[in-house]
């Protein structure tokens, strides 16, 4: 104020939030969204049925599928969106977990607040605490296995897929799901990497869940480029081309001036004899398939057809470099450098009707690098979520084989942490230990969830809980058994995860809170009609 007149900073119809209400704004924002997933977590949770704006339904409780189908506004509710596609990329599971816990970080955040503690003291106490509780992951909760242990792995599997919809079938699933992780890993070094882009998953309606099978090989989503192909191959020898069996069209326009009709067919010849010559270059080299990314002309496909040559066409980069990793192949840019040592080798290549369409099976290829699921369901909707399980419990098994760091599950290890969290606030000293004390009860909210989702009593089950993991006779391994709501060993009940899983949770949580915690004034501009809207910008 300069005697008394306002001066205006921003422009006009800019909306400001300050202090107390900018945090408590951003606070209830974010909790929304961890309210509306909080009841998918765990195997008793409900699912969520999505309807877009073109009217496609998606029914799913996979945390980040109902986060990234929802059209979120709120800047500090997009936050924590993006917490779960973090996790999902990282490791694939516990997406509701990780946004869960942001979601209860702020809301007991919210009560330090009102008692007049600063947010940058809660921030640095849920730092320490988050430290900690990494440093007690890595070093006293987790239990190193060994990566062939197939028992763990599938243990791990199926916990993963627990809560999709998937329930019934995910014995068989899970053991899917091993059996390709391990095909695809690799040691390189001192390390081992199990890379899940290796593994080719292709969805097909029709039949059951327990049709779902693994390929030794790859599948393709095409047919063979001419009728008169031969249906299957025995002891196929593979060629792979990125460049197209076509005559090539200049860049520039170009024309071509014919005097005499003679010339024309003379041209037409010239164009067979390409063709034919294209053709007699694939049969020289010795190969009886051909896979192109490109396209390969009518003529040649005939061709290729007479010499017995089972040819697919306009096949995606991305699987021409999976069969190079299943089948031996080198992958050849120009079909006159096509030679027999750039060959790989299958068993047999097959064409077969799979539902409505025909795909294009690579099979029995020795040591493959490179693996394919199909999926198998009743309905669209089912396939999709079995889809979704199935990328959860890949990714899962990867965890696991490359860390070889495992976990309980069923809210144990979440429970374990915070018992000892609790212990360690008070040698923290200042403020900040009130934040640690805030963190741990915060991590009782996972249990807490899954008893209230499976319909028991909430407080008992935590009460029962903290009294195992506390005390003389205290067991690290239990959680809450969805069976009957009480708690029980989760080794026992084989509810395994990787301890990677749990730390990038925490880690992503604590992130996100602390950033929505920092905030102390929102300024967003008014949005202008046409154009693309300016976002709020934060003033911390």
């Amino acid at each position: 104020m300069m005697q008394g007149t306002p001066i205006l900073v921003l422009r006009e119809g800019t909306e400001r939030a300050r202090d107390k209400s900018a945090s408590s704004s951003n606070i209830a924002a974010a909790r929304a969204i961890a309210d509306a997933v909080r009841t998918t977590l765990g195997p008793r949770g409900m699912d969520k049925m999505l309807v877009d704006s073109m009217g496609d339904v998606t029914i799913t409780n996979d945390g980040v599928t109902i986060l990234k189908e929802i059209d979120v506004e709120h800047p500090a509710a997009k936050m924590i969106v993006e917490v779960a596609k973090t996790q999902d990329q990282q490791v694939g599971d516990g997406t509701t977990t990780a946004v869960v816990l942001a979601g209860e970080l702020l809301k007991r955040a919210e009560g330090l607040l009102e008692q007049n503690i600063h947010p940058t003291v809660i921030t640095r106490g849920y730092q320490i605490a988050a430290q900690e509780g990494q440093r007690l992951l890595t070093k006293e909760i987790g239990t190193t296995v060994k990566v062939d242990d197939e028992k763990i792995l599938i243990a791990c599997a199926s916990t993963a897929m627990g809560s999709k919809g998937v329930y019934g079938s995910r014995e068989e699933l899970a053991k899917i799901a091993v059996s390709a992780v391990r095909k695809i890993t690799e040691v390189r070094g001192d390390r081992t990497i199990a890379d899940v882009d290796q593994i080719k998953v292709e969805k097909r309606h029709g039949g059951t869940i327990a049709d779902t099978q693994l390929i030794d090989g790859i599948i393709l989503d095409k047919e063979r480029g001419h009728p008169r192909m031969p249906r299957e191959v025995h002891g196929a020898k593979i060629a792979l081309l990125n460049s197209a069996l076509e005559v090539k069209k200049t860049e520039i326009e170009s024309k071509i001036n014919i005097k005499s009709p003679s010339q024309i067919q003379g041209f037409l010849d010239e164009e067979d004899k390409t063709f034919r010559r294209m053709a007699d270059q694939v049969k020289a080299s010795g190969a009886n398939v051909v896979v192109c990314q490109k396209g390969i002309d009518d003529v040649v496909l005939h061709y290729l057809a007479k010499a017995g040559i089972f040819a697919v066409k306009q096949v995606k980069e991305s699987d021409l470099q999976k069969l190079a990793r299943a089948t031996g192949a080198k992958i050849v840019t120009g079909i006159s450098e096509l030679s027999s040592t750039d060959l790989g080798s299958a068993e047999r290549v097959e064409e077969k009707k799979v539902g409505d369409d025909d795909m294009t099976y690579i099979t029995g290829c020795k040591n493959p690098r490179s693996v394919s699921i199909l999926i198998r369901g009743g309905t669209e909707h089912v396939t999709q979520e079995v889809e979704r399980a199935l990328e959860d419990a890949l990714k899962v098994v990867s965890s696991v084989i490359e860390d070889g760091v495992v976990c309980p599950g069923g809210g144990a290890t979440e429970i374990d942490l915070a018992v000892r969290l609790r212990k360690f606030a008070p040698t923290i000293g200042g403020r900040e230990q009130l934040a640690v004390e805030a963190f741990a009860q915060s991590l009782e909210a996972v249990p807490w969830a899954l008893a209230e989702n499976g319909g028991y009593d909430s407080i008992n089950t935590l009460i029962e809980l903290r009294g195992a993991h506390d005390g003389p006779n205290a067991n690290r391994n239990i959680g809450v058994n969805l069976a009957d709501g009480k708690a029980a060993d989760m080794w026992n009940l084989h509810v395994v995860e990787p301890a990677r899983v749990k730390r990038q949770a925490l880690s992503s949580a604590v992130e996100a809170a602390n950033m929505i915690l920092r905030v102390d004034d929102v300024i967003a501009s008014k949005k202008s009609a046409p154009g693309p809207s300016p976002g709020g910008g934060h003033d911390h």
